[in-house]
């Protein structure tokens, strides 16, 4: 609202020392960031005392906590912290995002789509004492949905659009100085998005199309309306199975945040598009402001969620997040990088397939005999003092166990390699 507000002044002919500097993505960015934290700090530390005190609305032991040594502490820690940094992106980006800009508005909607899911599932859980909480087809149905909405309007959106250059003769010294463009480029419609280790870093849907002409081009289209639901849908499931250990998913998150706000500012930038060879994408530099905020907001979060925990995300936020994420890596044409940048959630998902597939293998050659790729799924819950019943685990157990702070730690960086890992794949062709 801050920054429609200067840019109405600006209209009416007001001017005052500082005012230019709200067209500045990276001063808007900052700010969004710095009132993200700030507000997740106070209101976290309200949320938290009100939270505790309602003894109704405390987590009781997770499931996983039961068969964990030293986690029945976390009985009386309460959820829905995801409230304190949803409602910290909001404030920053109502403050200093243009809500004009179709981006934000997309991301706004998926805040709120996955993070009203995930607090009915908290509901359900903490408040209807009903474990089992929203149905798992319900939620599914609900993913499917954002996917289908946000697939379907990057498909007929204006306002989402890729430049592409036109072959021209190489402009003059005076050209590019004067217009800052080195080629003319046109707006289209595109079905591009990026792959890394190729020259042109682009990989079209429309390839994996069997259909030319008209029909080529709805099934194109189809193609990738569905990739984009299921990138969404995995995203957040990812994080929700990665939110397990006190700050592992918060953490893990605001590192993916930064690397997303890097990219979307590079993509929204025709000179940095330009110098590293990436589809420029109008209009997505805004959506470094969004993820300077979720950063700042996660880590406000974090001074509450860190080791031990005085609140718990809950689905509220764990949803929330990965869909954001999913969403983000999609208008960025990014998704193809999600396995490197989100490798702790992708590994995190696989441990838990793996897991399930192996366990059902080997049951049925076996007679019921228990077998285990690992100790306990997520993967996190390996590495710790876990009291597993007798039965066959394939992957050893570490010895002495972990406590779960150096496991997270531990995550976080592998996190931070992933995401440089990631920045450096867009040099590498």
């Amino acid at each position: 609202m801050l920054y429609h507000l200067f840019n109405y002044l600006a209209s009416q002919g007001v001017d005052f020392p500082g005012m230019n500097l709200m067209h500045y993505l990276s001063f808007r960015a900052i700010l969004a960031s710095i009132f993200a934290v700030t507000f997740a700090l106070l209101f976290g530390k309200w949320f938290v005392r009100k939270m505790t005190s309602r003894k109704e609305l405390l987590e009781g032991e997770r499931e996983e906590d039961a068969q964990t040594a030293g986690q029945s502490d976390k009985k009386n820690t309460p959820g829905f912290g995801g409230v304190i940094f949803i409602l910290g992106i909001l404030f920053g980006i109502l403050l200093f995002a243009d809500l004009t800009n179709v981006y934000i508005l997309l991301l706004i909607f998926s805040l709120l789509w996955c993070g009203a899911l995930g607090f009915t599932d908290d509901y359900i859980k903490s408040v209807k004492k009903n474990k089992k909480g929203l149905p798992g087809k319900i939620k599914l149905l609900c993913q499917i949905i954002l996917g289908f909405v946000i697939g379907l309007t990057v498909w007929m959106s204006p306002n989402i659009v890729v430049r592409e250059k036109v072959e021209n003769p190489a402009p003059s010294q005076e050209e590019v100085v004067t217009s800052g463009r080195y080629a003319k480029e046109d707006v289209v419609k595109s079905t591009k998005t990026t792959i890394p280790f190729v020259k042109s870093h682009e990989f079209d849907y429309k390839w994996l199309s069997p259909f030319k002409g008209a029909m080529g081009w709805y099934t194109k289209w189809a193609i990738y309306v569905l990739v984009i639901v299921f990138i969404i849908t995995a995203c957040s499931n990812g994080v929700n199975l990665t939110d397990g250990l006190d700050g592992l998913a918060a953490g893990t998150s605001a590192i993916v945040g930064v690397v997303l706000g890097i990219l979307a500012w590079l993509s929204g930038n025709l000179i940095d598009s330009e110098y590293l060879n990436i589809m420029y994408l109008p209009g997505t530099g805004e959506i470094a402001v969004f993820m300077a905020a979720m950063v700042g907001a996660l880590l406000g979060f974090l001074w509450y969620n860190g080791h031990p925990a005085a609140i718990f995300m809950g689905d509220t936020g764990s949803l929330a997040l990965g869909g954001v994420i999913g969403v983000t890596a999609v208008l960025l044409r990014k998704e193809l990088l999600l396995p490197v940048l989100c490798g702790i959630f992708f590994m995190e998902s696989l441990s838990v397939i793996l897991q399930s597939l192996y366990f059902k293998i080997y049951k049925r050659r076996h007679g019921g005999e228990e077998g285990r790729i690992w100790s306990r799924t997520p993967l996190h819950h390996h590495w710790q003092k876990n009291k597993i019943p007798g039965g066959y685990i394939k992957y050893p157990k570490p010895n002495p166990p972990h406590h779960e702070a150096k496991i997270t730690l531990r995550f976080w960086i592998v996190g931070i390699l992933l995401a440089v890992s990631t920045l450096a794949l867009l040099k590498l062709r």
